[in-house]
C-alpha cells in the first residue's frame, strides 16, 4: 500500500522543520501562506471551461499540440514548477507510479507541465526515469490563460537571490511567474473536465480524483486505486 502523495509532501515539509535554519523556513511557509490567502479562485481554470489550442516543447524535442494530445480521447495536463523544486521531485514519480500506468492502460496521455526552457527541464525527466511525457510551456502562456500563475514575494525573491540566483535564471524565462501546481482533464472537445490548482506547493492532487474523472469520460468502471 503506497502512500498519499500529500502524506510524502507533509514528510517533507517535516524533514524541513528539523533541519532548516527559522529564518529560511519562515520565508517558505509565508510564501505559500500568502498564495492561498491571495488566491483568486474565480480566475483559476476549471470544470466546464474551453480550452482553444495550445502548443508545448516536449524536453526531447519538437512539440506537442492540444489536437495531437486529443487525437484519440481526453488528456492529462499536470503544471509542476521546475526540475529542481524539491516538492516536484515528489510528485512527478508518485504521478508516474499512481496514475501514469492507468492512463496509459487507457490510452490517455500524461504530460507534466513546467515554463523552465526544455533544455533545462529534461533533467527531472532524466533523473527519475519519466515515462510519462515532460513538456515546457513557453512564456507561461498556457499558465497564464489558465489563471494559475504566481510571482515570487519580495522575502522570496531576496532569499533566491542570496542563494545566487533568480528563479528567472534557472527556468531560463527570465520572469518571477511560476504556476500553482495544478491538473487539468482534458475532453476530447477540448472541454476541461476536471481542474485543481494548489496555491500551497505542498499540497498536491492525489491520482485518484484524476482517474476517477478519465474513467467517467471513457464510461469505464472504476478500479479502486491502492494508497
Amino acid at each position: 500500500m503506497s502512500e498519499s502523495l500529500n502524506r510524502l509532501l507533509a514528510n517533507l515539509h517535516a524533514e524541513r522543520l528539523a533541519t532548516w535554519e527559522p529564518a529560511a523556513l519562515q520565508v517558505n511557509i509565508d510564501q505559500r501562506q500568502r498564495l492561498v490567502d491571495e488566491a483568486r479562485i474565480d480566475d483559476f481554470v476549471r470544470a466546464g471551461d474551453s480550452l482553444e489550442p495550445f502548443t508545448l516543447l516536449k524536453v526531447e524535442g519538437g512539440s506537442l499540440s492540444r489536437d495531437e494530445l486529443l487525437a484519440n480521447g481526453p488528456a492529462v495536463l499536470i503544471f509542476f514548477r521546475f526540475a529542481g523544486c524539491p516538492a516536484c521531485n515528489i510528485a512527478l514519480p508518485y504521478y508516474q507510479r499512481e496514475l501514469y500506468p492507468h492512463l496509459q492502460a487507457l490510452g490517455v496521455p500524461l504530460v507534466a507541465v513546467s515554463p523552465q526552457v526544455p533544455e533545462k527541464l529534461v533533467e527531472i525527466k532524466t533523473r527519475h526515469n519519466l515515462g510519462l511525457q515532460v513538456a515546457s510551456d513557453p512564456d507561461n502562456n498556457l499558465g497564464r490563460r489558465l489563471g494559475i500563475l504566481y510571482n515570487f514575494d519580495e522575502a522570496s525573491r531576496k532569499a533566491a537571490l542570496a542563494k545566487g540566483n533568480g528563479i528567472g535564471e534557472t527556468t531560463g524565462t527570465g520572469t518571477w511567474e511560476l504556476p500553482q501546481p495544478t491538473v487539468v482533464v482534458i475532453a476530447r472537445d477540448g472541454k476541461v473536465a476536471f481542474a485543481e490548482v494548489s496555491p500551497d506547493w505542498l499540497v498536491r492532487t492525489e491520482a485518484d480524483p484524476v482517474l476517477r474523472a478519465v474513467e467517467q469520460l471513457l464510461g469505464q468502471t472504476p478500479v479502486q486505486l491502492a494508497i
